[in-house]
């Protein structure tokens, strides 16, 4: 994969993750603390806020609600980019950095690695991990303490990791560096939202450095074919309901030439019912979305759907990896999907298959057409760094410049040299973009840097403004719809019991086959109720209300 096939992949994979609160689960039992932040205590462990002005955006952020924005647009990269640092931020100090790496391996000591450390100023060993392994290559680390000096840690495996546990232990404290006015030493971490950094809290102490941060981060959403919806006549705005959605889907059809109107849509749209995403609090009592109607009326709307003869059989058989080949050849017209999975890459796939090829996204609706659309927001970020333990002050600082340097914002001078190398070796301008040469695509193309430490997410598309505007339209249009759910961004860590309980693997397999039609809701209410009482659902909700919310809160 190359970097922004990564870092949309990421965002897929993490969508469901991203929503929960992030867990960690430790192997003993309830006598472990929760590792949950206090609103009081976390607040004076925050770093400040302080926006970039380094660079203006064509299409500017939009602030939504509380910690909800879009992400800025750009529609062309910088010509000349600007230096956010001055001079070199190391002092000359080596260390190693591991990071999860999908793809090839770039060579030891490469041309790239070596440019990179004279700009630093240290001697930084980076050793990408095979991203597909990375869940057990860690653990082995851990148990025999045996960190690197620089890790990164993705939160979607915080519970593999028990992140909660090892924070204080053998991850590095940065409070006393980063609270408050402390981040002002470095100006383009001050820059992250205040957000992204709760996702890297454990008990009221900041530990991780947030990459890839957003004030838009949610779960997924339910994208068309803008172009072939449009051509009939078709537009986004004019589906406000789930029964608008369900006609769409008849008038769509037609099977007999190969079209069908869906491909998996459950993911993203089963809370448009009005059913939480994990939980909601009901007259002080913590109920969980398995228990609420109206996720068993998503539930039935979906098991419709499925015996509709409106989803492409492949679909209904489980087939999710020729998705995306599904709807670039308009086999199927309507697909749920991460939102990272929106850029420039599928507009390239897309207009191989198709030279028409748009992609659109419904905005938020209510399943009735009356309640309040919203879309639940996820953490800020899902990707961050740790620093080890036994690092001395003097090397944490060191590297908190060097973070520093790696989180410059978009098209700056520094943010140039991360993604693309040194130019004329790593790369040169192609249309005024910075384009990978053979030598940069082999050192400089693979992701290791910006895993460490990054800026802000922004929006850019260099060669497809349509992809970059529409998106951007997109979030402006729904960034009002962002809500928190309960226990949003709050670290928690929980005996490993509750985390299996939590993940509730029977209860979710009966209900991707309702929503696929093989099983009735009536079969998934069954496996509701054995998993209330022999799956630890019941003992769940007690754990959670007694150790979470009766101490805690939820996070609002």
């Amino acid at each position: 994969m190359n970097r922004r096939t990564f870092v949309s992949a990421a965002v897929s994979i993490a969508g469901a993750t991203a929503m929960t609160p992030l867990l960690s689960a430790c192997g003993g039992g309830s006598q472990h603390k929760t590792g949950a932040n206090t609103a009081q205590g976390l607040k004076s462990a925050l770093p400040a806020y302080v926006p970039s002005t380094n660079l203006k955006a064509d299409i500017p952020s939009v602030a939504g609600g509380p910690d909800a924005a879009t992400d800025p647009g750009f529609l062309s990269y910088p010509a000349s980019p600007v230096a956010t640092v001055s001079g070199v931020p190391g002092k000359g100090g080596s260390y190693t950095a591991v990071t999860p790496l999908w793809g090839t391996v770039p060579p030891v000591g490469n041309s790239f690695y070596q440019a990179m450390n004279k700009a630093l100023g240290v001697n930084l060993t980076i050793k990408p991990a095979d991203g597909n392994n990375y869940n057990t290559i860690i653990p082995t680390m851990t148990a025999a303490k045996k960190l690197p000096d620089w890790i990164q840690l993705p939160s979607w495996w915080d519970s593999n990791f028990n992140v909660g546990e090892l924070a204080g232990t053998q991850l590095a404290d940065l409070t006393p560096y980063l609270s408050g006015d402390n981040i002002k030493k470095y100006p383009n971490l001050a820059a992250i939202p205040t957000a992204a950094w709760r996702v890297g809290a454990w008990d009221d102490k900041i530990y991780g450095i947030p990459s890839f941060s957003t004030g838009f981060a949610i779960a997924g959403t339910t994208f068309y074919r803008r172009d072939i919806l449009e051509s009939r006549g078709i537009t986004a705005d004019q589906v406000t309901s789930a029964a608008d959605l369900m006609s769409l889907g008849k008038e769509l059809t037609n099977a007999k030439s190969g079209v069908w109107a869906f491909d998996d849509v459950w993911t993203y749209l089963f809370t448009f019912f009005g059913a939480p995403l994990n939980w909601k609090v009901d007259n002080g009592k913590l109920v969980y979305k398995y228990e609420t109607p109206e996720f068993l009326e998503a539930l039935d709307w979906h098991y419709r759907l499925a015996n509709s003869g409106y989803m492409h059989p492949d679909a209904l058989a489980g087939d999710f990896a020729n998705a995306a080949t599904r709807f670039y050849a308009g086999k199927v017209l309507i697909s749920g999907g991460g939102t990272g999975g929106w850029n420039l890459s599928d507009y390239q796939s897309g207009t191989a298959a198709n030279k028409n090829y748009r992609r659109g996204s419904f905005n938020a609706f209510a399943a009735d057409g009356k309640s309040t659309p919203q879309f639940y927001m996820g953490a800020s970020t899902s990707i961050l760094s740790y620093l080890n333990a036994n690092l001395k002050p003097d090397q944490i600082e060191e590297l908190l410049s060097v973070a520093n340097y790696l989180a410059a914002p978009y098209g700056s001078a520094e943010y140039t040299m991360v993604n693309f190398g040194v130019e004329g070796v790593h790369h040169t301008r192609q249309n005024g973009v910075p384009t990978f040469t053979d030598e940069g695509k082999k050192d400089a193309q693979p992701t290791t840097y910006a895993f460490l430490a990054s800026s802000p997410s922004v929006i850019s598309n260099p060669g497809a403004d349509i992809v970059t505007k529409d998106y951007a339209a997109w979030q402006a249009a729904n960034v009002k719809n962002l809500v928190k759910p309960p226990f949003w961004g709050m670290n928690i860590t929980m005996p490993q019991e509750m985390a299996t309980a939590n993940a509730a693997q029977a209860v979710e397999d009966t209900i991707k086959d309702c929503y696929h039609g093989k099983k009735k809701v009536s079969d998934v209410q069954a496996a509701i109720a054995t998993w209330k009482t022999n799956g630890g659902g019941d003992r769940f909700t007690q754990w959670m209300t007694t150790n979470v919310l009766d101490k805690y809160g939820t996070g609002q």
